[in-house]
């Protein structure tokens, strides 16, 4: 079946896409960018400019590091982050539903 990949352009700030979102994603659960990093089998530096091309985009931070306490630190997403990773799912899965006909009248046409 045909899949559906979604990019959001922010002209002319740049764009977002599923592998941003993924790195936000990982950052929430991992609750650490070179943990989320390692997931996603990219350097930490290369996961570090996403962020930070997110927070210029956004023009406001999406992750935030917490120093010490009992845990001993780590990196949660702000806000911000958690809401844009909500509004980016919300409207892919928007998209994939307005889609589905015509995705799955185009499985045929492969299937013919």
């Amino acid at each position: 079946m045909p899949s559906l990949s979604l990019r959001i352009n922010l002209d002319p700030k740049g764009r977002i896409g599923p592998g941003k979102i993924a790195l936000l994603e990982h950052v929430a659960t991992f609750g650490s960018i070179s943990a989320a990093a390692r997931e996603m089998r990219m350097s930490y530096k290369h996961a570090w400019d996403l962020i930070e091309e997110m927070n210029r985009i956004f023009g406001k931070p999406l992750v935030v590091a917490q120093t010490g306490g009992r845990k001993g630190g780590g990196t949660e997403l702000t806000p911000a982050g958690l809401a844009v990773t909500a509004r980016f799912r919300a409207i892919e899965r928007a998209a994939a539903s307005a889609a589905e006909q015509q995705m799955a009248a185009l499985q045929e046409e492969i299937s013919a």
